[in-house]
């Protein structure tokens, strides 16, 4: 996922998520299930809707690359497809309506640490052996991505469509303009890079400060280096650890008291921002997921001006730390259940996460394939992905399957996108400020105390 939301809107309609989740089978025998898949001309089964999610520099964009599949799709089989590409920032909150009002789309691409969470709502089709087998199955999918697909024990609601991964983006001419030969493998290194880089105008490193969804993964990616569990074995929330307090420091620190990245950054909220600042040389780092390549090629930067490394994994780590540098990342696509064309999402599903389909989508935005026989492709041989590729097999772990995951996301997220706000403006962001912080998120989460 790329990008964020500014505002408390997400989070007033993540509060309402939780209430539903806990009750969704309730819940939705009493709501009134519109029909899907009606393009208001009767409904004749032939129409399906499909909710895209952003993966391309733009939403024009990626109709560009979608819409010519989608008609080979229409070719095929004599099913029309009506697309909607929705923003990161939205996203989530439309979902989230949808399965309230029974008025969504008949396919739809969530993130893929979304799937518990919206598998609790009952608003999606399980995949069952009957749906997964036409698929090849599970083990046609690469497992980490598979096993992002929903709560373990419980049929998934979502399977694997973009597989993604994090890595350090290094500006090539930065580097050896400042004398740096390598990219860093630890912390310790990371910061000492990024200082020499930063001088004038040129920052080490870029983020996306108010994005809530960037600034929850790295710190769950932060915390597991620190050896955080951020929910107990009943599905509560551990906010308010202190590894997780120093995890979330650490990234903030950045900006905070390392001053290598911009304090501009802290109203960053789409990622062509920051990743513009990177393609144009005025920040030499990246801590990004591999879709970044297609945003860079979009902004005039070739791949031979940048390299990818492993994000850096602190050494030695923490007590408990995990050698952790990013989450299972990736795209998934589901089902609403009520969908009037069951048979027809079902195949829509069949053609997107076919091996052609697999190739070509993820070459146009620069992810990974998620099923193992795509990978005969040229382009997914290349260093640049085989890093990503081992990122995803070895150093990612999954954020956790949990119904309250989209709560993590909005509430720590937020609370990072204001700590870095008061960061900006030249408040003290310490320990007890941002202990204070996540006291707050977890007490909007319903369970604090």
């Amino acid at each position: 996922m790329l990008a964020g939301r500014s505002g408390n809107g997400v989070l007033g309609v993540d509060m309402r998520f939780r209430k539903v989740g806990a009750t969704a089978a309730a819940v939705l025998l009493l709501l009134p299930l519109a029909a899907c898949g009606d393009d208001g001309g009767g409904g004749d089964g032939k129409t399906l809707t499909y909710w895209a999610s952003n993966q391309g520099p733009s939403l024009d964009e990626d109709r560009k690359i979608l819409q010519p599949e989608l008609d080979k799709f229409t070719q095929q089989t004599g099913i029309k497809v009506e697309l909607e590409v929705i923003g990161w920032p939205d996203l989530l909150n439309r979902i989230l309506a949808a399965t309230s009002s029974g008025q969504g789309p008949d396919v739809l691409n969530i993130g893929n640490t979304w799937s518990a969470s919206l598998q609790a709502t009952g608003a999606f089709l399980p995949f069952e052996s009957a749906e997964l087998d036409p698929l090849g199955g599970p083990t046609r999918f690469l497992g980490p991505s598979f096993a992002a697909t929903g709560a373990a024990g419980q049929p998934p609601t979502s399977v694997p469509l973009y597989g993604l991964a994090y890595g350090l983006f290094y500006h090539k001419r930065l580097f050896a303009e400042a004398g740096i030969t390598s990219p860093p493998k630890n912390w310790t290194e990371f910061v000492a890079a990024g200082k020499k880089l930063t001088r004038g105008d040129q920052w080490g490193l870029a983020v996306e400060g108010a994005s809530y969804t960037e600034n929850a993964h790295h710190a769950f990616i932060f915390g597991q280096q620190h050896g955080v569990d951020l929910f107990d074995g009943a599905g509560k929330p551990q906010f308010t650890s202190q590894h997780l307090v120093l995890a979330v420091k650490q990234y903030l620190d950045f900006m905070a008291t390392d001053k290598i990245v911009n304090p501009s950054n802290a109203e960053y909220s789409t990622p062509t921002q920051p990743i513009g600042d990177f393609a144009k040389g005025k920040a030499a780092m990246l801590l990004w997921q591999s879709n970044a390549v297609s945003v860079l090629a979009a902004a005039g930067m070739k791949p031979d001006e940048y390299g990818v490394a492993p994000i850096p994994i602190a050494d030695p780590l923490p007590p408990g730390g995990k050698p952790v540098n990013s989450h299972v990342a990736g795209i998934n696509v589901s089902v609403f259940k009520n969908t009037d064309n069951r048979a027809g999402a079902l195949e829509l599903v069949k053609f997107l996460t076919s091996s052609a389909e697999q190739q070509i989508l993820n070459k146009a935005y620069g992810s990974l394939p998620v099923v193992k026989d795509a990978y005969s492709d040229p382009a997914f041989q290349t260093p640049q992905i085989k890093i990503f590729q081992e990122v995803l097999a070895t150093t990612a772990a999954p954020l956790p399957q949990v119904p309250e995951e989209s709560q993590f996301e909005t509430t720590v997220g937020s609370a990072m996108r204001d700590l870095f706000a008061k960061v900006a403006s030249g408040q003290p962001v310490g320990e007890p400020e941002v202990a204070a912080a996540l006291e707050k998120a977890q007490q909007e989460m319903g369970t604090g105390g």
